[in-house]
Parts: structure tokens; C-alpha cells; sequence
């Protein structure tokens, strides 16, 4: 029965993707929904950006291994990026009337650097999209008892059907609704644990010392350590299409600003929710958090909740996820059509051709998704790997790029190429140090010298 209920109500939830993307007739419709989102579907679709499978089950798996402590990437960082595009970002970029954060690259520097950025712009949505794809794995083998493998594949079928006709319209339709029942079935679930538990006092109570410690110890390692998971999502995602493309759909610039805000008070208030609820499982059924930790909640909701919750428990979170990953996939698909295949063809596609292409780079990039995530499985660090090379090489770029005039295209084309080839030379010889501290130092350091270079001997070699 369980089973037959989540299949009519994903059933439903493509239906109205599908619905939805009948207001798509161009590619300006497609990636941004035509810049014509109101505040509550714009919100909501940035709530959806990263309330998925890393904050359900990747955070809540991580909070029961090392505390508080342990998930300041995210869902804090998360947060924090939220917060800063839209006091820093979303404004400037609005008004710049732009259809990618890879057009960027193109109108503040030339056609070259923006082919250059569309290399670091696409390929981190990959472990991203894989992350969500075995979310909707381990759901799937929890519910039919499908091997995980078997589950990524069913489940990158149907997003992919459903990425492919939806489009940015479709997505932030559907994101409202299911942001909505996420919210109400995650505050159903953690009402009835913690009555269950003794109460809210109860539960915090008995949790393990140190449990809630936020801020780092008094060494200059761990410091460094601490401001390099607030920047992984806080900074990273910055210079990310997907992001760029939930604020950019939204109906004005005023919008786009109240939106962040707005979505980032309900991220973090709401994740909170999943740290809770596993305070609870661990307290009620310690079993359960023994063995794969990722697993725990869906197996107590399975095991000790009734049939509405669970129809209401994992249809809404695949639902949710699947939104995620849609969003996801599209986002790096808009910048290879755009910002790398569009220009290196001299703008000989006219909408509707560069439409297709668009489409048929979803089908590519979920194909190699599927693929990593039939092969991996730590949903946590896959999330936050996909943020790492965006911020050693694009963050620098694209905030000197909006906030100094003498940034130009030497400065950029440099930022990247070092920040990347500094974080490859940390990870190689795997110090415990974290590589992206000075990989994005080095960015920076880079588009500032390459800057001031004496213009004539401003060339990229490309």
C-alpha cells in the first residue's frame, strides 16, 4: 500500500511538472522561468535548493556521528550563502538582464573567459546531481527492497523525463507545493517522536556532551578548519548556476533580494527539523542508529510510524528530491548550451534549436551522474566536493568582476587556473590542512596580479 501511494503521489507530482511546462516556449522560459516568479514561488524554490537528500539524510547522519559541530557546511552554510548573494549578488546580477552566471563572464570580460568559466561552472553539479540520486536510491531499496544501484537508475529515469519537458517552470511550481508538504510532514514526524520521547526537554536532555558545540576550540587549525566548512556552501555556491537561476527567475530585482532572505530564514529554521527528529531516533530507538547512518530515519519512520505518515514521510521527501535534482541537472545543462556550445558555433542556433541542445545536455549530464552515483555513496561528501571547485576558481572572478573596475579578463582567466591547479596540488599530497583555504587565497591573489598587468601583454592563451 505504501508503495502504491508514493507512486500516485509522484504520479501527481510530475503531473503538475508537466502542466507547468506548457508555459515554456523559449529558452529564457526554460532556465529562468521568464523572470516572472511572484515572492512565494521564488522563495520557495530557493528553500528547494539544498533541502534534500544532504540535508535529511546526509546532515542528520553527520549530526549523529560528531554533533552540532559537524554540519556547520550545512545546513549553516547553506544559509549563509543565501544571506550573502542576496546582500551582495542578486541586485547587481538582476540588473545585468542575464540568462547564466556564465554570461557574466561574458559581458564583464569576453566571449573567451566566458568559455573558460563554463569548464569550472558545469562539471561540480555532477557529484551534486549524484548525491540526489542516491537519496532516492536508499529510499527506493528502504520501501521495495531494490538493490541502491537498481534504485539510481529507476530514479534518474524519472527525473531526467521530468527535468527534460519541465524546465525552471516547472520546477519552481512544484517546488512550492512540495516545500509545503516536506515542512508540514517533517513537523508532524518530530511532534509525534518527541511526545513520544518524554518531550522536547527530554530528548535534548539526554543527549551525548558536547552534542551542541558551535564554535571552534582556540587553535589556529581548527579555526581554519571551522571557516572551511562555512565556506564550502557559503562561499561556494556563490558562482553556481543554480543558485543564479532560482533568484534570477524571480519576478523583479526587489523580489529576487527578499527572496534570499526569506529562504534562507527557512532553510535554516527547518533544517534544524531532521537534527531533531534524529536526536529522537537515537533516543527512542538506538538500534537504528548503528551500522549506515544515512539510513536511520527512513527506517524508523518505516518501522515505527503509521501509513499515513509514511505516505506523507517519503513521498513528499521524494518528491522534494527529485526537485532538487532537477534543478540541478538543468543548471550546468544551461551553461554547456549557452555559454560554451552556443559560442563556439558563432551563434548560428537560432531559440528553439538552442532550446533542444539544451535538452539533450540534461540527458548527458545525468547519464554521467548516475553513473557516479552508482559508484559512490557518502551523500554528504558529494555534496560538498560539488561546491569545492566552484569556489577555488569562480568566486574570485565573479565578486572582483561586479566590485572592482579594474578587474579584466587576464585576472580571471588566471583566478581560475590557479585557485584549480592550487587546490589539485593540496589534494594530491593530502595534507590535513584544508585545500580550499589557500586555493581560494591564491585565486585571489591571482586575479589581482593578473589585473595589473600592463594591458599589452593582456592575453589569454586559449
Amino acid at each position: 500500500m505504501l508503495l502504491f501511494f508514493i507512486l500516485a503521489y509522484l504520479g501527481l507530482t510530475i503531473g503538475i511538472g508537466y502542466w507547468a511546462s506548457r508555459k515554456v516556449k523559449n529558452t529564457g522560459d526554460f532556465m529562468l522561468a521568464g523572470r516572472s516568479l511572484p515572492l512565494a514561488l521564488s522563495s520557495a524554490a530557493l528553500f528547494a535548493i539544498w533541502f534534500g537528500s544532504e540535508t535529511v539524510f546526509g546532515a542528520s547522519s553527520e549530526f549523529l556521528k560528531g554533533g552540532l559541530y559537524s554540519v556547520i557546511e550545512d545546513p549553516f552554510g547553506g544559509a549563509l550563502c543565501l544571506v550573502l548573494f542576496g546582500l551582495f549578488f542578486a541586485r547587481k546580477l538582476y540588473n545585468m538582464n542575464l540568462l547564466t552566471l556564465g554570461d557574466f563572464f561574458e559581458q564583464r570580460f569576453n566571449k573567451r573567459t566566458e568559455i573558460v568559466a563554463s569548464f569550472f561552472l558545469a562539471p561540480p553539479y555532477v557529484g551534486y546531481i549524484a548525491a540526489q540520486l542516491v537519496a532516492m536510491g536508499l529510499i527506493l531499496k528502504i520501501v521495495t527492497g531494490l538493490p541502491v544501484w537498481e534504485g539510481v537508475v529507476l530514479a534518474a529515469s524519472v527525473v531526467t523525463f521530468y527535468t527534460f519537458i519541465g524546465g525552471m517552470w516547472a520546477i519552481s511550481v512544484t517546488d512550492f507545493f512540495q516545500s509545503i508538504v516536506v515542512i508540514l510532514g517533517l513537523i508532524t514526524l518530530a511532534i509525534i517522536l518527541a511526545q513520544k520521547a518524554g518531550g522536547v526537554t527530554n530528548v535534548i536532555n539526554n543527549v551525548p556532551e558536547g552534542t551542541f558545540r558551535f564554535l571552534p576550540r582556540p587553535e589556529f587549525k581548527e579555526v581554519v578548519l571551522y571557516l572551511s566548512a562555512w565556506s564550502v556552501l557559503g562561499l561556494g555556491s556563490l558562482p553556481s548556476q543554480d543558485v543564479f537561476q532560482r533568484v534570477m527567475s524571480s519576478g523583479s530585482v526587489k523580489v529576487a533580494v527578499r527572496s534570499c532572505f526569506i529562504a534562507a530564514g527557512l532553510y535554516l529554521t527547518i533544517a534544524m527539523l531532521p537534527l531533531f527528529i534524529s536526536l529522537c531516533i537515537k533516543n527512542l530507538y538506538p538500534d537504528f542508529s548503528h551500522g549506515d547512518t544515512q539510513l536511520a530515519l527512513p527506517r524508523m519512520v518505516l518501522a515505527h510510524t503509521n501509513i499515513f505518515i509514511q505516505i506523507l514521510f517519503f513521498g513528499s521527501l521524494l518528491s522534494a528530491i527529485m526537485s532538487t535534482t532537477s534543478s540541478a541537472i538543468l543548471a550546468p545543462a544551461a551553461i554547456l548550451s549557452e555559454n560554451f556550445i552556443r559560442p563556439l558555433f558563432n551563434n548560428r542556433f537560432n531559440d528553439k534549436q538552442l532550446l533542444l541542445i539544451t535538452r539533450l545536455c540534461v540527458l548527458g549530464f545525468s547519464t554521467i551522474a548516475t553513473i557516479m552515483a552508482c559508484l559512490r555513496s557518502n551523500i554528504y561528501e558529494l555534496v560538498g566536493e560539488s561546491s569545492i571547485l566552484s569556489l577555488v576558481s569562480l568566486f574570485a572572478p565573479l565578486t572582483l568582476g561586479l566590485y572592482w573596475k579594474r578587474a579584466n579578463s587576464m585576472g580571471a582567466f588566471l583566478a581560475m587556473i590557479c585557485g584549480t591547479a592550487t587546490w589539485a596540488l593540496f589534494e594530491w599530497y593530502d595534507t590535513s590542512w584544508p585545500s580550499l583555504f589557500p586555493a581560494t587565497l591564491v585565486s585571489f591573489v591571482a586575479m589581482i596580479l593578473g589585473s595589473l598587468w600592463p594591458q599589452k601583454q593582456m592575453e589569454i592563451p586559449l
